[in-house]
Order: structure tokens, then C-alpha cells, then sequence
């Protein structure tokens, strides 16, 4: 499973409703779940982002996929790292010539 790293930015839509935000949390790990899609861990955040999530996915389809059901609900804005753990950058720093 690949890991990324999403970070996110209240819409306006979603500072009207934000003390709903831990339950729509709750509710987008389901949506994630029936996607094929986890989300580890979410840190609520002071600074340039309002929120960050870990996830993990089998592909980058299915990734992008879930990002955009999230998106299309208008609440948050994001944006989405690829994230390597040690054993993977590993692989990828064995391949540096």
C-alpha cells in the first residue's frame, strides 16, 4: 500500500459547518473503507493548513479516486504527497545511479 500524506484547507462551505468536522472525519474514513482507501491518522492544524490526514491505498487511481469524492463535497481543499516510509526509499535509493 502506498502512504500519502493530505493536507487541507476549510472551504468557506466548511468553516459555515465546522463543528461538524470530526464527524465528517469519522464519516470519510467509512467512505475511505468502501473505497479501498485508509485513513491512519487526522491532526487538526494551526498555521498555513487546517487539517492533515495520513492514508494509505493500493494505487494512485484509487487515491485520486477518494480525493475527489472528498473534494466534491465542498468542505475542504487539499493537497496530496506521495509519502516514503525507510524500506521504501530504500527501493527508491537503490535505483539512484
Amino acid at each position: 500500500m502506498a502512504t500519502y500524506v493530505n493536507l487541507y484547507k476549510f472551504t468557506e462551505q466548511g468553516l459555515q459547518t465546522v463543528k461538524e468536522t470530526t464527524k465528517r472525519y469519522e464519516a470519510a474514513k467509512k467512505a475511505a473503507a468502501q473505497a479501498g482507501v485508509t485513513l491512519k491518522d487526522a491532526y487538526w492544524l494551526l498555521g498555513k493548513y487546517d487539517l492533515v490526514v495520513i492514508s494509505e491505498a493500493p494505487d494512485e487511481i484509487a487515491a485520486t479516486a477518494f480525493q475527489l469524492s472528498i473534494a466534491k463535497l465542498g468542505n475542504i481543499r487539499g493537497e496530496t504527497l506521495r509519502a516514503f516510509p525507510p524500506a521504501e526509499m530504500d527501493k527508491v535509493l537503490a535505483k539512484v545511479s
